[in-house]
């Protein structure tokens, strides 16, 4: 029964929310994986007899595990440093509430939950709808079925009654308008002074002119992943958004190549080139 009403669902899912999904899964279960998740793992488990009668080459290639290594590495990598973000907050904050926006198929809250988090997942309703038929809800652990910029939300969570809060916009933000990124960060800022917002970007070169297109070629050629618009979200500087509002604060930034990790291979090669580390990377402000 659940089988077919996830089938139906099925349809209106974004291939990128289930291709991470897939991919955190298969990094679980590798040899020393540089992610644990095994819920990830359970999920794609029941997705399995779904995506086995797809006509998708994408989705059959997902059910027969053969993504390409460097995706699922990059997947792993930059869940397991923003689990670190919200692990490190939670240590000063236990109390604190999280927003994943844009969350997908992404169990955070599993991955992370120290008892007391109040936690939400944030994404269009069609995403949501299919995430609750995967995973159950709880009083500390809501799906909002919204877009990011409904402020509506905001004042959804705001029940739960917390005083602290991280906002977490993991392989977001450089899809969408610069103008609505502005105004959702300042709207953060002036609804939850004193949070946090972890989010990804690119550098702003990549979001126009051939570079873009270069860009959105890739993701479609290596991953079958990405469209037609490529970025439209970038920064300058990790401290271009201190500009945006006096009280916003830049924190610290991470790029993958700043892992070290081995799993990287040649990829590590390029740890020192400042180019390469801010093509795509994460930056941590305080919306003070």
């Amino acid at each position: 029964m659940k089988e077919k009403a996830l089938e139906t669902l099925f349809s209106d899912v974004e291939e990128t929310g289930l291709l991470t999904l897939y991919g955190k899964a298969i990094e679980s279960q590798s040899d020393k994986p540089i992610l644990e998740d095994p819920v990830a793992v359970a999920m794609t488990e029941e997705l399995d007899p779904i995506l086995a009668k797809s006509d998708s080459k994408l989705l059959r290639r997902l059910y027969e595990r053969k993504i390409d290594p460097r995706l699922v590495v990059h997947v792993a990598l930059r869940a397991q440093k923003y689990d670190d973000y919200a692990r490190t907050f939670l240590s000063r904050y236990p109390d604190a509430a999280i927003v994943n926006i844009g969350c997908g198929l992404d169990p955070r809250f599993q991955r992370i939950d120290n008892g007391s988090v109040r936690f939400f997942d944030l994404d269009l309703p069609e995403m949501i709808r299919f995430k609750q038929a995967l995973l159950e809800e709880s009083d500390r652990y809501k799906m909002i079925a919204a877009s990011v910029f409904d402020e509506k939300w905001m004042t959804e969570a705001k029940r739960c009654g917390a005083n602290q809060w991280m906002f977490m916009a993991e392989g977001v933000f450089m899809y969408l308008q610069p103008d609505l990124i502005k105004k959702l960060v300042l709207d953060l800022q002036a609804e939850f002074p004193g949070s946090e917002l972890v989010c990804e970007v690119v550098k702003k070169s990549w979001t126009r002119g051939m570079l873009q297109k270069i860009a959105a070629a890739k993701m479609k050629q290596r991953f079958n992943i990405g469209n037609s618009a490529g970025y439209q979200f970038g920064l300058d500087t990790p401290t271009e958004m201190e500009s945006w509002h006096e009280g916003i604060k830049y924190l610290d930034a991470w790029s993958y190549f700043d892992s070290n990790h081995e799993k990287l291979g040649m990829m590590r090669m390029f740890r020192k080139s400042q180019y390469f580390k801010e093509f795509q990377y994460t930056v941590h402000y305080r919306l003070g």
